[in-house]
């Protein structure tokens, strides 16, 4: 029954994460009230989440929504970062963690009302040194800890003026970039527990799948409030977890 659940939560946490990140919001605290170790838990979503982006990012570049040449400046960059925050994340303690995370998420939230940026762009990805960092440091945050990851690579990506199916192909192959990296560090220190992280992987695949098909129905109107929604609920999901 345990596995079923973890097929659920998978799924469930997918659609999310695919239409705004924030997936982790689902799967992390659900697999800790499971009695899941953390490290165990956190290991599992990176495995699960590089094969199940890697999946959505397919089907959109399919659609030729995304291109190879954009994919291949993302990845070096959310790769490295992933590496070295899954080396970092045996370094930091988790409350340091969480105060990064509720600084960058509320940063994140803040500047989409002040920012007029709303998914209407249509620019070429590019990579300068100052937005490189950004998307090597959300590597690094993805690789440690995870939830919020992905909303906030959507909120990059929409201020760098890339419409928003386009933004969730590029999130979806940053995402399997950094987790791919974090799951390398994460395999190599025994960490994963494999029927777990199969249970899951199976339902974020799932998950992924569909989640990408309703991407490309949704309104661009509609994106920004559900971005928002998810990150105040990653917000009090993180809070309130530590309080």
């Amino acid at each position: 029954m345990e596995y079923i659940w973890l097929v659920i939560i998978g799924l469930i946490a997918n659609v999310l994460g695919t239409l705004a990140g924030g997936g982790g919001l689902i799967s992390l605290p659900a697999m800790l009230v499971m009695g899941i170790p953390v490290h165990s838990a956190i290991g599992a979503n990176k495995v699960s989440n590089t094969v199940s982006s890697l999946s959505s990012f397919i089907v959109i570049y399919k659609y030729k929504e995304v291109t190879v040449k954009e994919a291949m400046i993302m990845m070096p960059l959310c790769l490295g970062g992933g590496i070295a925050g899954g080396l970092v994340a045996s370094v930091l303690t988790e409350s340091t963690m969480t105060i990064i995370a509720v600084l960058l998420l509320s940063f994140a939230l803040l500047t989409s009302f002040l920012g007029s940026s709303d998914f209407n762009g249509n620019r070429p990805l590019v990579v300068n040194k100052k937005n490189g960092v950004t998307l090597f440091g959300i590597g690094l945050y993805d690789g440690v800890f995870g939830p919020g990851s992905g909303t906030l690579m959507m909120y990059v990506l929409s201020h760098l003026g890339i419409s928003y199916i386009r933004a969730v192909g590029l999130a979806r192959i940053a995402i399997f970039s950094s987790c791919f990296g974090a799951s390398i560090t994460y395999i190599a220190t025994g960490k994963i527990m494999w029927a777990v992280t199969i249970a899951l992987l199976i339902g974020s695949v799932s998950g992924a799948q569909i989640g990408v098909h309703l991407a490309r129905k949704l309104k661009k109107e509609y994106v920004k409030p559900l971005l928002r929604i998810v990150t105040v609920a990653l917000l009090i999901q993180i809070i309130v977890s530590n309080i």
